[in-house]
């Protein structure tokens, strides 16, 4: 059979451009920008390592160096939370404590006409209006007040030591052995700082 009479000259191959830049776009090395390196098992490769967010990414040793301190005072700052609002609750049942209790006067006053009790009542009254004029209004000027203040200031703290907390725990599940070993040093070293006074044992895993 004789194709010398089909014409190949009207193809047109203009449309596909074979060029490697066109299909080799996008990836590392070859013209488009680095990519973040997601690793769900353990290793110690940094290469192009993205910690939490896009921008934190280790492209060289110094970056590397740098990230593992940044990550050593942030897991020890952590402990350093902890032992903060441990210490604002010590302070908050000693105020507890100590502030005046409201109490009705009349209710001391029996058929026997107990003197002793009425002075103690008029006492704490008198305690009550002096703590009302040196006592901020933020922090309550009785019991009843600083316990309901301070369990609204203790709520937000629980919700930013637990958002410290998962973001640590994002930290340490980047699978790089680096990167896991800077968390626990730094929570070692909060500890050995911030610790002296609380058990080394923990209820949970992430806080």
């Amino acid at each position: 059979m004789d194709h010398s009479g089909h014409d190949h000259s009207a193809m047109d191959h203009s449309g596909h451009d074979m060029s490697g830049s066109d299909m080799h776009s996008g990836h590392p090395g070859m013209g488009g920008p680095p990519r973040c390196s997601m690793n769900m098992l353990f290793t110690w490769n940094t290469d192009n390592l993205c910690i939490v967010f896009r921008q934190w990414r280790i492209d060289s040793t110094f970056t590397l160096v740098v990230s593992l301190l940044v990550i050593v005072a942030l897991a020890a700052g952590y402990e350093a939370l902890r032992e903060g609002i441990r210490q604002y609750e010590a302070w908050t049942n000693k105020r507890v404590e100590t502030a005046p209790h409201l109490r009705v006067r009349d209710q001391y006053r029996d058929d026997d006409h107990d003197v002793e009790t009425q002075r103690e009542s008029e006492e704490e009254e008198e305690r009550l209006a002096e703590t009302t004029t040196t006592t901020p209004w933020f922090l309550g000027q009785n019991a009843a007040e600083v316990t309901k203040r301070a369990h609204a200031i203790k709520s937000v703290l629980y919700g930013v030591q637990n958002f410290y907390a998962f973001m640590i725990m994002l930290i340490f599940m980047t699978y790089n052995g680096w990167v896991m070993l800077a968390v626990s040093v730094g929570a070692a070293l909060g500890y050995f700082v911030f610790g002296g006074r609380t058990t080394a044992t923990k209820d949970t895993a992430c806080h």
